[in-house]
């Protein structure tokens, strides 16, 4: 799917400011909105929303389908009548530059544990009836996470609580262990998907806002699930399994620009013989929930739908491994004749061979384009802009890449030198001249981190692949969105044509149509 020219900005929710220690859908997250429409922005680019578990990363999350309850505002809790006002009276001192999760989740959960409570015994009828109905409407996905939360908790000192070390019973999930289970923990059932309907009402209210006033979200889902999820519980014989619930085989990738050992990431691999038996179904719920939650989405690893990287499950790295063939354009065809018109963005790093580029290019999937990956190398680089064609998203950099200011800074001295000399200039404002050049390429979409901005350095890298801990953390003061930066960013965008209702004219115009 082309999509028209337009810039945008990635910000992850949880680098919003707030007193909570994490960013949420409260007041800043309008005003980020509010940022991007006076600046002329028309996308606003996050990272998954799921819940996160060890490491913290949004990339390993416990639910394809759920959303992560740290991104509740409480300040909207108590508007709506949700948590008294009381409750939020003292708020412990978080770092207002990063977050720091242990303490947030454990004063977070404790405030959405008492909202429950509150709304147990003081909920309206009005508010009782909405959270029934999303019960009922969401039960495909909702009613195994939920339970998968609960017995999570119950076992949480246990290994872990990992699924596969629990009681046979229960880790495969025979239906006698699971009704118990499910009567005995029906209350932390309950706050699950009282935290599930809190989620989806915020979420969806911010999106609505940006939406009505011509913002669209760009999501991001990975093309595998964590191990220790609800998605692979609850459907085991959708993957490489063994009879105890281990993988026998896992995913990631081989060597590349961001490792010397590849990625090892540990998820479980598909078997899509299976899922093709019944037209993909879950992965149809999936992307259907996805476009619920966005309007266009990014798939991370991309590649994988046309052959992906198999380590067997005692390597300790990702260099022994080997490459398997994935399911292809049938999959994207199956969808498509089920869902329709997919608005995706191929996340296409890494190992990219003619097969991935083709399968990309018969669905019009638009790939990506990191600038920091253009320079010291030859001139034929994809990533420089004079080898672009329309459809593609170009960043100055991802979340797994550095600040371009910290890159610039690490760069050798003749990686430099290029960036210099090929765009004339003398690199004591790097961030926005990287941001000059995307935008004025000829790439439909352009998105900028937050991070390049406000020219930060690598002290607001959100993550660094293959590295567990310290990351994902990352978070922007209040005073961040200045008057200046508006001001800067909208004149950048007007001026190559991609504020919103703007037409190509001129040269502009001329470079578009001779790369079209």
């Amino acid at each position: 799917m082309r999509f028209k020219r337009a810039a945008g900005v990635l910000l992850h929710p949880t680098s919003l400011p707030s007193r909570y220690g994490i960013g949420d859908f409260g007041q800043s997250a309008y005003r980020f909105v509010d940022f991007l429409i006076e600046s002329k922005q028309a996308l606003w680019q996050t990272l998954p929303l799921g819940p996160t578990g060890y490491g913290d990363s949004p990339y390993q999350c416990f639910s394809a389908f759920a959303g992560n309850p740290l991104l509740i505002s409480p300040d909207r809790l108590v508007e709506e009548g949700y948590l008294p006002a009381t409750a939020v009276t003292t708020v412990p001192p978080f770092p207002n530059h990063q977050v720091e999760y242990g303490p947030v989740i454990t004063y977070k959960m404790n405030l959405l544990r008492q909202a429950f409570t509150h709304f147990q015994s003081y909920g309206t009828p009005e508010q009782q009836a909405a959270l029934a109905e999303f019960a009922q409407e969401q039960a495909y996905w909702l009613d195994d996470y939920t339970l998968f939360m609960a017995l999570k908790n119950e076992y949480m000192h246990h290994e872990g609580g990992v699924w596969n070390t629990w009681p046979i019973e229960i880790a495969l999930r025979q239906p006698k262990a699971i009704a118990e289970w499910g009567n005995k923990l029906a209350e932390e059932v309950a706050l699950h998907k009282f935290l599930q309907f809190l989620f989806f009402k915020q979420w969806l209210e911010l999106k609505g806002y940006a939406n009505i006033r011509g913002i669209q979200i760009i999501g991001d889902i990975p093309i595998f699930v964590a191990l220790d999820s609800a998605d692979v519980w609850a459907n085991p014989d959708l993957f490489f399994l063994d009879d105890t619930g281990q993988p026998t085989v896992i995913a990631g990738v081989p060597p590349d620009y961001f490792s010397e050992t590849g990625q090892r990431w540990g998820n479980p691999l598909y078997r899509w013989d299976r899922m093709a038996v019944d037209g993909y179904a879950w992965w149809e719920k999936r992307l259907d929930m996805s476009f619920v939650q966005a309007d266009i989405v990014r798939i991370d690893h991309f590649r994988g739908f046309d052959a992906y990287w198999e380590i067997p499950v005692g390597e300790p790295t990702a260099v022994v491994g080997r490459w398997v063939q994935g399911p292809g354009a049938q999959f994207f065809r199956t969808l498509q004749e089920k869902l329709g018109e997919l608005p995706l963005i191929a996340e296409d790093l890494g190992v990219i061979t003619p097969e991935v580029e083709t399968l990309r290019d018969e669905f019009n999937f638009p790939g990506m384009k990191i600038l920091q990956f253009g320079f010291g190398g030859e001139q034929n680089s994809n990533f420089l802009p004079h080898n672009f064609d329309r459809n593609c998203v170009v960043y100055t950099g991802t979340h797994d890449n550095e600040t371009t200011v910290g890159w610039y800074l690490n760069a050798s001295s003749y990686e430099q030198d290029h960036v210099r000399r090929y765009m004339a200039v003398n690199g004591h404002d790097i961030a926005w001249d990287m941001i000059r050049l995307a935008h004025s390429s000829v790439a439909n979409t352009a998105v900028i981190p937050l991070q390049d901005l406000l020219s930060l350095g690598n002290e607001a890298r959100m993550n660094f692949p293959g590295k567990v801990g310290g990351y994902w953390r990352w978070r922007y003061r209040t005073d961040a969105l200045s008057d200046h930066l508006v001001y800067r960013l909208r004149e950048i965008t007007e001026l190559y044509g991609r504020a919103p209702g703007q037409q190509l004219t001129g040269k502009v115009e001329a470079i578009v149509a001779e790369k079209a």
